[in-house]
């Protein structure tokens, strides 16, 4: 518990102090947002506001951990590294799309092969790691492992999983604050879970053998969940330190930097935690986003006719006549409550393995 609260405190100071660094670096860059003109007019304003702030978020993140894990915490744990690697590695896609973006003046920066392509190098990467460094099972998860072993195919689900994910939180990022805060929700979510895990197993180990396991989730679960708890904290204090920055009016944006990793540490912690189809509640708002997209498209293509004013969802709102900050609060609201949501299932299935439901 101690490395969660340094982990998460630690993030939330750096984030908070370093984020105007951040701000001033790339002003005098001259690394401004790009703001498509076909996009709600409101929004012209905010044109050649810093971005790339995802930088912020996640450096932060990464020092609050290996600090929180070599001073009071785990320590090195293949789990722990994975997360938070996944974390950067996404970060690292989102940065080189941003700064082609900046780099050429145009709103569009990576092709989207190259940007598949460098999710999927981090998605094999992960998925390697998972499997044979941290012993993750590859059977399907909800709340914990179902019967569904995906076998050879657990590298492509897990691309899948990390590309959806990041690429939600990218198509949810486009209000002053709204993926920030979503997304501390969510990690704040997944310390819970994650130490929760942990609380609820015992091992007997002798030497460096394991001899005895008792737990209430499964062993691939349990081993790692203390460092995967201390990397979540970290991440959720971090974005919401960036929040500070990030909140209406908007002193930086985070870019595809800070969404793409974002989004993949979200599924990183869903994989190593065994909830990965538990995230699609906890992560409802981005559901919602994407799913917004997918109908606008489709319905488009098939109708000739817009179903929403304009995609992702949040923008239809902003063109009925909603203030910005509305549309993010009641949004935000939306987010904690999916959030609560994910929680108490995953509370309720944990009465119900314990005898207690």
């Amino acid at each position: 518990m101690i490395a969660i609260l340094l982990a998460g405190g630690l993030a939330l100071t750096l984030a908070l102090l370093g984020t105007p660094v951040v701000i001033r670096f790339f002003r005098g860059k001259g690394y401004g947002q790009l703001i498509r003109d076909d996009g709600p007019q409101a929004h012209l304003s905010k044109r050649g506001t810093p971005t790339m702030g995802g930088t912020a978020i996640i450096l932060s993140a990464l020092i609050a951990y290996f600090v929180a894990s070599f001073t009071v915490g785990p320590g090195l744990s293949a789990g722990g590294i994975l997360a938070i690697g996944a974390f950067a590695g996404m970060g690292a896609v989102g940065f080189l799309d941003d700064y082609i973006k900046l780099r050429r003046n145009r709103s569009l920066g990576l092709t989207s092969t190259a940007k598949f392509g460098g999710q999927a190098l981090v998605a094999v990467a992960f998925a390697l790691g998972a499997q044979y460094v941290a012993d993750t099972s590859t059977r399907l998860s909800v709340i914990g492992q179902t019967d569904f072993d995906l076998g050879a195919f657990f590298v492509l689900w897990i691309f899948v999983v990390l590309a959806a994910s990041s690429n939600a939180v990218n198509l949810t990022d486009g209000l002053d604050g709204l993926a920030a805060g979503t997304s501390a929700l969510i990690f704040g979510a997944y310390t819970f879970i994650a130490y929760w895990i942990f609380r609820n197993g015992e091992a007997t180990i002798v030497g460096d053998e394991l001899v005895a396991f008792s737990g209430v989730y499964s062993l691939e679960a349990w081993l790692h969940a203390d460092a995967v708890a201390v990397a979540a904290a970290a991440a959720c204090g971090a974005a919401l330190g960036f929040l500070w920055w990030n909140a209406p009016p908007a002193q930086i944006f985070m870019g595809d930097t800070g969404s793409l990793a974002i989004g993949g540490m979200l599924a990183a912690l869903a994989v190593l935690t065994e909830t990965e189809l538990l995230l699609v509640v906890l992560a409802g708002l981005y559901v919602l986003e994407t799913a917004s997209v997918i109908i606008q498209v489709g319905g488009f293509k098939l109708t000739r006719r817009r179903v929403f004013r304009m995609a992702p969802l949040h923008h239809h709102f902003e063109l009925r006549g909603w203030q910005e900050t509305t549309v993010i609060v009641r949004f935000w609201m939306i987010a904690g409550l999916f959030v609560l949501m994910g929680v108490g299932l995953f509370y309720a299935d944990f009465l119900a393995r314990t005898g207690a439901l």
